[in-house]
């Protein structure tokens, strides 16, 4: 990590280094841009009945991370509705509850569905409003309805616009943007929490990346990774990138706790890792701590990653690693999502380089890339 420019762009990982790297510092700009925001934003949000949080891939995903927490503090019903859904079947698949405000989220804003999804919601339900969060000030949804009065266009830092193929400082720049909804009106509570995560993600960068590049090294073939309420969207998403970074090497998917005994637990073999983001909330751990045990009993997987604060030593064999994050409870379970990301962008950083691979652009064939590419979008025979 501590290679020359030159050679990291060489070894194909200098993009994705860095923009891991700078998220602690990323994430304080981000929630200062929301802070000067927030009449604009309290406008948005004002007498809403319905939020509607969508994106796709890993757009979708950030919505996931604060769906739970927002429906909370907002007091409305919140759904995450995938950006393609809303293509195919329209106001149909919203919440019928008004008045309704849908929260765009996208990286570049380019992919055939974003620009789509919303001129769709615009002609079939007028009324709705629209706030766009984008890392992308050029890109079809910030350039396209940036002078519809209907629509609020939020453009983050140019830096959160990441290079990479893979999303990594986007997405957690995105997760805390939609978050700053919630806390509009505790101004100086965002601002504290930002910088509490902050110093946690820089003091996990600080001491864990050799734990978690090790880790990487070890023979797996498949990841599940285990999360709890909106720490299941942080699990959503790190499956994806070890996907996405190991070019389908590396199978990985997500489950809850409780849901893990419904089926997914048969495909937990002896080549799996098993990634525990563990609650700090005393009724969800013990929920989640009963299946780790499970896990253990059973001998199932290779080993485990344990991430969390005051993690039970009982809860370890010998082969599994241990992460613990001081703070987590007092951020609480519904903000951590973008620290067990970090950890799972690590992990799959780490395992790419292992398999030969290059974080920049790991799809040497093509398959996936940066942005999805054109695909025809068609027209309702209404």
């Amino acid at each position: 990590m501590d290679r020359p420019e030159q050679e990291q762009k060489a070894a194909g990982y200098f993009h994705t280094l860095q923009e891991i790297l700078q998220q602690p510092a990323t994430w304080l700009e981000t929630g200062k841009q929301m802070l000067s925001l927030s009449s604009e934003l309290l406008e948005s949000i004002d007498k809403v009945h319905t939020v509607i949080l969508t994106g796709s891939g890993s757009s979708e995903y950030a919505g996931e991370c604060v769906r739970l927490v927002l429906q909370n503090e907002l007091s409305v019903v919140a759904q995450v509705i995938g950006g393609g859904s809303i293509v195919t079947h329209g106001a149909k698949s919203l919440a019928d509850r008004k008045p309704r405000l849908v929260i765009s989220l996208a990286r570049s804003g380019d992919s055939p569905e974003s620009a789509r999804a919303i001129a769709v919601l615009l002609e079939g339900d007028p009324e709705t409003r629209h706030l766009v969060f984008t890392c992308n000030a050029e890109g079809k949804v910030a350039t396209t309805y940036q002078d519809d009065p209907r629509v609020r266009v939020v453009v983050l830092a140019k830096q959160t616009n990441d290079r990479s193929l893979v999303m990594t400082s986007s997405f957690t720049n995105l997760v805390l943007a939609a978050r700053s909804l919630g806390m509009l009106r505790t101004p100086k509570e965002y601002r504290e929490l930002i910088g509490e995560l902050s110093a946690a993600a820089q003091e996990l960068l600080d001491t864990s990346v050799d734990t978690i590049a090790s880790l990487a090294q070890r023979d797996f073939h498949r990841v599940v990774f285990l999360g709890s309420g909106s720490r299941m969207g942080g699990a959503r998403e790190s499956a994806l990138k070890m996907v996405e970074m190991t070019a389908g090497s590396v199978i990985a998917t997500c489950e809850t706790y409780l849901g893990l005994r419904h089926g997914p637990m048969s495909a937990v073999n002896p080549k799996t890792l098993i990634v525990c983001f563990l609650s700090s909330d005393p009724l969800i751990r013990a929920y989640e701590c009963d299946l780790i045990h499970e896990l253990n009993q059973k001998k199932l997987g290779c080993a485990k990653l344990i991430f969390g604060e005051d993690i039970p030593p009982d809860l370890a064999d010998s082969v599994d690693v241990l992460i613990e994050c001081k703070g987590l409870a007092k951020i609480g379970d519904e903000n951590v999502s973008v620290l067990d990301v970090l950890v799972g962008q690590l992990l799959a950083f780490f395992r790419c380089l292992k398999e030969g691979l290059h974080p920049d652009a790991p799809s040497s064939s093509g398959v996936i890339n940066r942005v999805v590419q054109e695909f025809a979008l068609h027209e309702s025979a209404d």
